[in-house]
């Protein structure tokens, strides 16, 4: 009999290092670390899911990524997708809202609801949110930088509509350490922005315990260039350094880490993807119970919001990025995610069209009515493949943490510079892999098609001027009606408790609500803290 392993077939390895056998055998399985992991759905260690049931009694939370220009449109476009059965909201914001600073700030000119959502003050969210049940849609906030002033006016609004916050549930991103790995929308140094990480944590630990107030971003990590094993190694160290802060400011394990939600990038080979989140979702369960102690199982589930990753998209032959969006939803459904938020076929160069957002918003609804992903719970399962390599990649995502705790953990390692460096060296050898065609990419080094640039028909967002000048104005109509004495009185306050080591958050509540700016807030902030200036490594 011959020995499929034996036969001469050139060596396969994925992106995060690991080498791919033609054939697996039960064999595999024992020698890489045996069945002992693999358990029940809804069971420690949740390999195969934290929910016994999964997608047979819900299925995923469908939340696509939008918000454009101002809350009015952005407000349209969010009754849009409610309307055509999205059930719950991932919202995006400019990058002035992202980096602290006013619509009309010099450094905001030309950026004003580009890329995302303009928010200035309370007015802003009011009208976004305006006639959307915020019990009934659940609204994940993508910020990070100016987090605390984002968070208190969602916390503003949701208690002046008379929405109870020991009842709000939603969350925000609000994981600075991955900005300073893969985007830089940072505005504070390290140590400075971790605490306001911590502050609100603390908040939602004891007024709004529904409410995830981290969401650990291994997305922008592996959309910078970090191969899938680091995206899962660095995800959860940024978590473990969060925890560790909430737990020295006196907090309780479980319900800090019940706190802690996840989002990850899903683009690539579909079984390292799955063997990355069945790893990842392993070796979480096991840090939380084994290191910290932890006993609630909510902080011990792993939950996450995996999608589509644009980063796989190409501009080239766009509309293959509708076949890949579809592959990228069935990854994260075999994953076990939570919530899907998959991307659109034109976000590899514009703000997705409301075209390109319902044929994703239709793809994860053809996979729970049509093709039967909601059938049976982690449908790979006992797969000597993927039992094998969910071991194997399990390894690898703690050879990489490891590594990082014997050079001080991850806080020292992203204020040094190293982490930055080693997924730039990773996307630099990723691209040079791209270009020579080791890597190969359909429509972009295979199967590519003689083309001008400019005779590329691809479909831009308008971005309108005129849109951002009105943004201008209502902000400064705002500053005109309100009550400027009692502003300045709650500014004091944010900068005297950021002063004393208080928590900022319910001063920060105060000044938005008398309509304060984000980039006032920040400015305070800033005063007292400084901003980060970022290492350079070679």
């Amino acid at each position: 009999m011959i020995d499929p392993k034996k036969t001469d077939v050139t060596p396969l390895f994925w992106e995060s290092g690991l080498e791919v056998q033609p054939v697996y055998t039960a064999q595999d399985v024992e020698s890489s670390g045996g069945f002992d992991g693999v358990g029940q759905p809804g069971e420690y260690p949740y390999t195969r899911g934290i929910h016994p049931q999964m997608y047979r009694k819900r299925p995923w939370t469908m939340r696509q990524y939008s918000g454009f220009g101002t809350a009015r449109e952005t407000h349209e476009r969010f009754l849009w997708l409610i309307r055509h059965g999205q059930t719950g909201l991932n919202v995006a914001f400019d990058l002035p809202t992202q980096c602290g600073l006013d619509s009309d700030d010099p450094m905001a000119a030309g950026e004003v609801g580009r890329v995302g959502m303009a928010v200035d003050t309370l007015r802003d969210m009011e009208e976004a949110f305006a006639d959307i049940d915020l019990n009934e849609i659940t609204v994940s906030l993508t910020i990070n930088g100016s987090a605390v002033a984002i968070m208190a006016m969602y916390f503003a609004l949701a208690r002046k509509r008379g929405f109870e916050l020991k009842d709000l549930r939603g969350n925000s991103q609000n994981d600075i350490l991955k900005e300073f790995i893969g985007r830089g929308t940072w505005i504070f140094p390290v140590e400075p922005s971790i605490r306001l990480v911590g502050d609100t944590m603390e908040f939602c630990a004891q007024n709004v315990p529904r409410y995830s107030p981290v969401s650990v971003c291994g997305y922008h990590i592996r959309a910078s260039g970090a191969n899938p094993a680091q995206e899962m190694a660095y995800g959860l160290s940024i978590a473990t350094a969060y925890i560790d802060h909430a737990l020295q400011r006196g907090l309780k394990i479980d319900p800090v880490a019940a706190g802690i939600t996840f989002n990850y990038d899903i683009h690539g080979n579909l079984w390292e993807q799955v063997s990355k989140f069945r790893a990842g979702r392993r070796l979480w369960a096991r840090i939380l119970k084994e290191k910290y102690k932890a006993t609630d199982p909510r902080g011990l589930r792993l939950r996450m919001i995996a999608g589509g990753g644009g980063g796989g998209l190409t501009v080239q032959q766009p509309e293959n990025n509708i076949v890949r969006g579809a592959c990228y939803a069935l990854a994260s459904a075999l994953s076990g995610t939570q919530t899907m938020a998959l991307c659109s076929y034109d976000e590899a160069y514009t703000i997705p069209s409301e075209h390109a957002a319902k044929i994703s918003l239709r793809t994860m609804q053809i996979l729970i009515h049509e093709i039967g992903l909601c059938d049976t719970v982690d449908p790979l399962a006992g797969s000597w493949f993927i039992e094998t390599m969910t071991n194997r990649m399990e390894q690898r995502i703690v050879a990489i943490m490891d590594e990082l705790e014997k050079q001080g953990g991850i806080v020292r390692a992203v204020a040094e510079g190293r982490v930055q460096a080693a997924v730039n060296a990773q996307a630099y050898e990723m691209e040079k892999k791209i270009q020579t065609g080791e890597v190969k990419k359909v429509g972009v080094n295979i199967f590519a098609e003689e083309e001008e640039e400019e005779e590329r028909e691809v479909e831009f967002h308008p971005y309108r001027g005129e849109e951002a000048k009105k943004q201008i104005d209502r902000l400064e109509r705002i500053r005109r009606e309100r009550d400027d004495l009692a502003t300045q009185r709650t500014l004091e306050r944010v900068r005297q408790a950021a002063q004393d080591g208080e928590n900022v958050v319910p001063a920060v509540m105060d000044a938005v609500e008398t309509y304060a700016s984000v980039g006032e807030v920040c400015g305070v902030l800033k005063e007292v803290f400084g901003t980060y200036r970022e290492p350079v490594r070679f």
